[in-house]
């Protein structure tokens, strides 16, 4: 199993950036996905998760309306778009995969069976 994230880099605040996540060696469409991430000298943390069944999405409060988590099963492939980037928001994002089948929102990390590699965000002020 293979967690490939990318799109990540160096932008201002405000700005935006559109992260990926393409999955392969797991059926792709019976797994919920989610994005976390890690500023340094702090613990991992859940952002955003999307479902296998219908695609529910559960979000962190402080990113709820600038951060939009979705997937394309025909791609294998997980997003995250972030908008109105702050520099809180600096982290390497992570991607990862807990199935399948799973009936409810995960957000503890300790739960999820795959994981990519991360992506560094850096938002300047």
């Amino acid at each position: 199993v293979q967690l490939q994230a990318s799109g990540g880099g160096l932008v201002q605040a405000g700005g935006s950036l559109r992260l990926s996540c393409a999955v392969s060696g797991l059926t792709f469409s019976r797994y919920n996905m989610g994005w976390f991430r890690q500023a340094p000298g702090a613990e991992r943390e859940f952002v955003a998760s999307i479902n296998w069944r219908d695609s529910y999405t559960t979000y962190k409060d402080s990113v709820k309306g600038r951060f939009t988590i979705s997937r394309d099963n025909a791609k294998n492939t997980v997003f995250l778009q972030v908008n109105s980037l702050q520099p809180a928001d600096t982290a390497v994002y992570y991607c990862a995969a807990v199935g399948p089948f799973t009936s409810s929102t995960i957000r503890n990390p300790a739960r999820y069976d795959y994981w990519g590699q991360g992506t560094l965000v850096t938002v300047s002020s």
